[in-house]
């Protein structure tokens, strides 16, 4: 049983990997190639070397994408490296043999919706594993190596890649790429994290009980608490007492904030952003079902 769940598993992951390239193409296809616009990493760099060379896209996007296939393979794992390899073979074929008809003309629409077509093909392939672009994959490296971040490696990848497009191409193109870029980059975020805001509150109050029960009632929302103390400097009074632990939809955070002024104004608390939740009641709060 547990080896036909694990084999279901991968082809569900695989599937949706061919999901993920089928609509990274589109976005190619039907908008960015056409109209010369470029994406940000290896997709770009293959896209500005094409226009100028007039050398098929395809190939190009494989041979770019080698160096990084290896950095992946000895940084992050093998795995993911043999996955990215079929990912962006599969790419390369359907860029080559299949041709999306060009949607529209607009050139504004075409930067938004070839990067929101693009941003989720990518956002795709990385949740199930894969890397259609290495840009990623070098910003690990980086990371490990010289502990630069790797929102920072990825930036600066791309600020010097539309610099050379507006001295190489034009400063329009290089623009409507920067905003193809972005829209990228923001849907890539939305596919990975979801549309629900989360935040997580840790609160310090002597009035914990009363606090517990106020956000159980009032707000519906689920919490934890843990024992803690507190103390004023090495040698200073200790008190024991309950530190509460909740995760809210950012909607109700000021609602909470009240809740908690409301029993104790010198409460201490914490805001935290959160990217993901697994189990709880988490999800009957954000239905509102209690």
């Amino acid at each position: 049983m547990r080896q036909l769940k694990k084999t279901l598993q991968i082809i569900n992951e695989y599937l949706q990997m061919a999901f993920g390239v089928l609509m990274a193409s589109i976005g190619l296809k039907a908008f960015l190639l056409p109209n010369g616009f470029l994406d940000g990493g290896v997709t770009g760099i293959a896209i500005l070397i094409s226009e100028m060379t007039g050398i098929d896209i395809s190939i190009l996007l494989i041979i770019i994408s080698i160096p990084f296939l290896v950095l992946a393979w000895r940084t992050i794992s093998a795995r993911i490296a043999i996955k990215s390899v079929v990912s962006i073979l599969a790419l390369a074929l359907i860029i080559h043999y299949e041709n999306f008809e060009p949607i529209t003309d607009d050139k504004l629409l075409i930067a938004i919706f070839g990067g929101l077509f693009l941003g989720a093909g990518i956002g795709v392939s990385i949740k199930n594993g894969a890397v259609l672009d290495g840009s990623e994959v070098l910003g690990v490296y980086l990371h490990d190596r010289f502990g630069i971040s790797i929102g920072t490696i990825i930036l600066g990848f791309n600020v010097l890649l539309f610099g050379v497009t507006a001295f190489l191409l034009s400063v329009e193109v290089a623009m409507y790429s920067i905003l193809t870029y972005l829209v990228t980059a923001k849907v890539i975020d939305f596919v990975m994290k979801g549309f629900e805001d989360y935040i997580g509150f840790t609160i310090v109050s002597e009035y914990y009980g009363d606090i517990e029960e106020a956000i159980l009632n009032e707000l519906g929302a689920g919490l934890s608490s843990y024992q803690g103390a507190r103390g004023v400097g090495h040698g200073g009074e200790r008190k024991n007492f309950n530190i509460i632990h909740t995760v809210i939809n950012r909607i109700d955070q000021r609602k909470l904030i009240r809740i908690v002024d409301e029993i104790d104004e010198k409460a201490f608390m914490i805001e935290f952003d959160v990217n993901k939740i697994h189990g709880g009641i988490m999800r009957r709060y954000l239905q509102r079902k209690k």
